[in-house]
């Protein structure tokens, strides 16, 4: 016969289970928090704005955008890690926060798989290889020997040592024989003002806070890192076309909710953020901030990340990059 405890903690589980599924059916009644890890004018933030009022329309509810910069995106990963697995937060993650942190920080306050459930992919977004029109290289070729005839004197900005810009950093001199500089910043959006006065010789930035400036002239970019030319960027060509191979490097964005979020609340979230991505104008205004979009479910993911965290692992061990 069942004891008393088993049946307590079997009415323990049902009332869970009917909390959940009431919370879930109520779900949302009031305004949801988007957690952006970077300052305002990043990549993830200009991403965050752009695919979230359709969102919220659909569910009738507001979504507040919430920058939490610091410790290379960490300390707002970590505020939306211990959130509740209510649906009522959120949390913007990239390949620096939820891959290379994991890769190089064994003592991260976050577990990227264990402490989220994925919510959708938005899409990947190449780095530019930018340089103020000062630095006397019109190409990547001549960048790569003007920094081989200055060793060490070519700086160039990164936003730490988990980011996708020091570990790309790391991999070209690896790639090439160079030797270049980084210099960290709390985000790209703060780094690039250093560049475009000529404090900094190379700018190795996400898109959003970089486009207009090469736009305008007073950056010239030399080289894109994905696979493919963007489409923000048609005439630059990639890094690999500038003969360096096996240099495919780009950051994704990505939405997470806690872990223990309720499987339909996810659902709605799933469905409502890929729906909101494949809108037109909202797919041609993360195009023109340099995104490629692309969503996926929760489920495929899940399986994405631990690809990206096994092979961000053995890249940064290859390029003996330790944790701050």
């Amino acid at each position: 016969m069942m004891n008393n405890r088993h049946r307590l903690l079997l009415g323990t589980a049902a009332l869970h289970l009917a909390c959940s599924a009431h919370a879930a059916d109520s779900w949302p009644s009031r305004p949801i928090r988007l957690i952006a890890p970077f300052p305002a004018g990043s990549s993830v933030d200009a991403a965050a704005r752009t695919i979230t009022p359709p969102v919220s329309d659909a569910l009738g509810q507001s979504i507040v955008i919430d920058n939490r910069a610091g410790a290379s995106g960490a300390s707002g990963v970590e505020i939306g890690a211990r959130a509740a697995p209510d649906g009522y937060t959120l949390t913007g993650g990239t390949t620096s926060t939820h891959a290379l942190a994991k890769a190089l920080n064994p003592h991260l306050g976050y577990d990227p798989q264990k402490d989220f459930v994925p919510i959708t992919l938005i899409g990947h977004l190449p780095y530019i290889l930018a340089v103020h029109p000062s630095v006397g290289a019109s190409n990547l070729r001549e960048l790569i020997a003007l920094a081989k005839s200055r060793p060490g004197e070519i700086r160039y900005t990164t936003v730490g040592n988990a980011s996708m810009a020091r570990l790309g950093g790391e991999l070209l001199c690896n790639l090439t024989g160079i030797r270049i500089t980084p210099i960290a910043y709390k985000s790209s959006a703060q780094s690039v003002v250093d560049t475009v006065a000529g404090r900094i010789e190379l700018q190795f930035g996400t898109m959003a806070p970089v486009l207009p400036h090469v736009r305008s002239g007073r950056l010239r970019a030399l080289a894109v890192t994905g696979s493919a030319r963007s489409p923000a960027l048609p005439d630059v060509p990639t890094v690999e076309e500038a003969g360096i191979s096996n240099f495919g490097v780009t950051l994704w964005l990505a939405v997470f909710a806690p872990a223990q979020t309720p499987k339909p609340i996810v659902e709605r979230l799933e469905r409502e953020f890929t729906s909101a991505i494949a809108l037109p104008p909202v797919h041609d205004a993360l195009i023109r901030q340099g995104l490629q979009p692309q969503t996926t479910t929760s489920a495929e993911f899940s399986r994405f990340l631990a690809a990206e965290i096994a092979k961000w692992t053995e890249v940064a061990r290859k390029a003996h990059l330790k944790p701050e």
